[in-house]
C-alpha cells in the first residue's frame, strides 16, 4: 500500500527545492572549477593543483571544458524543459569526474586535504542523477 503523503503536491515540492539547490551548487562549483582550468595559465594551475603538474596540458584543457559544459548541461535543459534528460546525463559526467578525481588524488597521496570535497561532490552529483530520474523528473515540453 502506497502512503498517500508520499506522493503528496508538498512533498514533491521539497524534492524539487533540494533537487534544484544540488544543480545550482554544482553547475556553480564546476562552473568556476572548469573556466579556472580553460583560462589560467597552466604553470598558475600547477601551483594551485598539483595533479596539473603530471598532465598533459591539453588534458587539462579538456578537463575544464568538459566541466564547464557540464555546469551548463546541469542547469539548462532543466530550466528550459527542452532536452531535460541531458540534466541527470550531466550529473553521471560529474560523478564518473568525482571517481576519477579521487583515484588521481590517492595516487599522489592527496586524499586527506581532497576526499571531503570529492565525496561532497560526488553525493551531490548522485543525488541529481536519482532525483531527475526517479524522484522528480522533469518533463521535456
Amino acid at each position: 500500500m502506497t502512503d498517500a503523503t508520499t506522493h503528496s503536491p508538498a512533498r514533491r515540492n521539497w524534492w524539487t527545492i533540494g533537487l534544484w539547490a544540488a544543480q545550482v551548487l554544482l553547475a556553480l562549483a564546476y562552473g568556476a572549477a572548469g573556466s579556472m582550468k580553460l583560462i589560467t595559465p597552466v604553470a598558475d594551475l600547477g601551483a594551485m593543483m598539483n595533479w596539473v603538474n603530471s598532465s598533459p596540458e591539453l588534458l587539462v584543457r579538456f578537463i575544464g571544458l568538459v566541466e564547464l559544459l557540464g555546469a551548463i548541461g546541469v542547469i539548462l535543459p532543466a530550466l528550459t524543459r527542452i532536452l531535460p534528460f541531458l540534466t541527470p546525463l550531466a550529473a553521471v559526467g560529474f560523478s564518473v569526474i568525482q571517481v576519477l578525481a579521487i583515484g588521481t588524488h590517492a595516487a599522489l597521496g592527496e586524499t586527506a586535504s581532497t576526499l571531503p570535497a570529492n565525496l561532497v561532490l560526488l553525493a551531490l552529483s548522485l543525488f541529481v542523477v536519482w532525483g531527475r530520474w526517479k524522484k522528480a523528473p522533469i518533463a521535456p515540453r
